[in-house]
């Protein structure tokens, strides 16, 4: 069986360049998968904002969302029409106080996983927390209890497990972009790797 497929003609808009459409739903992970209970679960924010922890029930408190949104992975293969629930990143944003020297985000997650997002790629209307996929809660190996989505750039930016946000002044490069990965991973430009 083949695992992953040519766009139709139709989907090809739809499809960054350098991509194939994957049949399933791939799970890429290095690394073992958290497990963590919803019991556990903390999410803190510090850094150049004001330190704070959230729990599971906080982020429930904020309004949640159905989304459908292409999944782009950076070993070429894309997943179109992915449907989710969650909650928005401006929605979160909206209870942190930050410095407006803050630039840049380091994603944290379980695991140790790091990755770095600039403000202007994160805080935008279409990138979401998720708790849900396909109407079922978020399974440990697709990064639940709750992953981070970017649906506008690669998918390792949407880092699987996330427990926390730094916020800096300066850029810092997070685990693959030490390891030669793009600093920002925009598809249709193929930023898959550092120059």
């Amino acid at each position: 069986m083949k695992f992953f497929q040519k766009p139709s003609p139709e989907e090809s808009a739809k499809v960054p360049p350098g991509q194939h459409l994957a049949k399933g739903f791939p799970v890429l992970t290095y690394g073992a998968t958290p497990q963590v209970s919803i019991e556990e679960w903390e999410f803190r924010v510090w850094g150049l904002v004001k330190p704070t922890v959230f729990k599971w029930s906080d982020f429930l408190a904020l309004p949640q969302y159905e989304f459908t949104a292409d999944f782009h992975c950076v070993t070429h293969w894309t997943k179109l029409d992915v449907k989710w629930t969650g909650i928005k990143v401006t929605d979160f944003m909206s209870l942190l106080e930050v410095d407006p020297k803050a630039a840049h985000i380091m994603e944290h997650c379980y695991g140790g996983y790091t990755t770095n997002i600039s403000i202007q790629d994160f805080v935008r209307e279409e990138n979401f927390f998720a708790i849900k996929l396909f109407d079922e809660p978020l399974p440990a190996e697709h990064g639940g209890p709750m992953r981070l989505v970017v649906p506008h750039l690669y998918a390792w930016k949407s880092a699987k497990w996330i427990n926390g946000l730094e916020f800096l002044e300066q850029e810092e490069l997070g685990f693959w972009e030490q390891n030669g990965y793009h600093r920002r991973g925009e598809p249709w430009e193929q930023e898959r790797y550092s120059n």
